[in-house]
């Protein structure tokens, strides 16, 4: 049960940033025009497009321990629950920030004006107009986007290191429970994950049914 409480806990947090992290850094793509706009793309990008366990390797040099930024902050990052998160919360990211980002720049621009008109500020016409009206959108992307985080194997090994007990995510302990000749064990464990995909995809279409309905 260690590795399904660990990977529900990382998710939960996960979720959390990406409500508090990943929506306003879609908002901010959505909307910036400078000249700087293709780099930040490509940051967030970085995690899908790199291969995961480069990934992992160049967050472990950045945020080890022996690190510049480990020894200038302190850092107590890699393998704990924190890495995980982290993890969890890159790979997730890019399939959150890209579908919610296009939804808001091909947003009405009447809506928005029409919510300057009545003296609301940015804040307020995203929370208040603008997400209800792409709301199905959004938990779309944000299913897809835990879903990637729940299957991350490549930067959670690496960062995290794969500690039984400690930092082994339900992926991690089925790659473990392969490589010690537990079939039995990866098996219940991939059955479940192949149980909660297809919960999450069952919802995704039937999302996209009603908001094609709607429409």
């Amino acid at each position: 049960m260690h590795p399904l409480t660990l990977s529900a806990k990382t998710l939960g947090i996960t979720f959390i940033f990406f409500i508090f992290i990943g929506l306003p850094i879609a908002y901010f793509l959505a909307f910036y025009k400078g000249k700087f706009k293709a780099i930040f793309e490509a940051v967030v990008m970085f995690p899908l497009i790199f291969p995961p366990i480069a990934t992992g390797f160049l967050l472990l040099y950045l945020l080890g321990r022996n690190s510049f930024l480990g020894k200038a902050l302190n850092l107590e990052i890699v393998f704990s629950f924190k890495a995980l998160v982290i993890a969890s919360f890159l790979a997730g990211l890019p399939l959150l920030v890209k579908p919610v980002a296009s939804v808001l720049e091909s947003f009405p621009k009447s809506l928005i004006e029409a919510g300057q008109s009545l003296g609301k500020n940015r804040f307020e016409i995203a929370i208040f107009i603008m997400i209800p009206n792409i709301f199905k959108s959004v938990v779309s992307a944000l299913i897809l986007a835990l879903a990637r985080g729940l299957g991350e194997v490549g930067i959670t090994l690496m960062l995290g290191g794969n500690i039984v007990g400690k930092t082994d995510t339900v992926s991690l302990a089925i790659f473990n429970a392969v490589y010690d000749g537990e079939n039995e064990r990866a098996l219940i464990l991939s059955v479940i994950l192949v149980v909660l995909s297809l919960l999450m995809f069952g919802f995704i279409n039937l999302l996209d049914s009603k908001r094609a309905a709607k429409n």
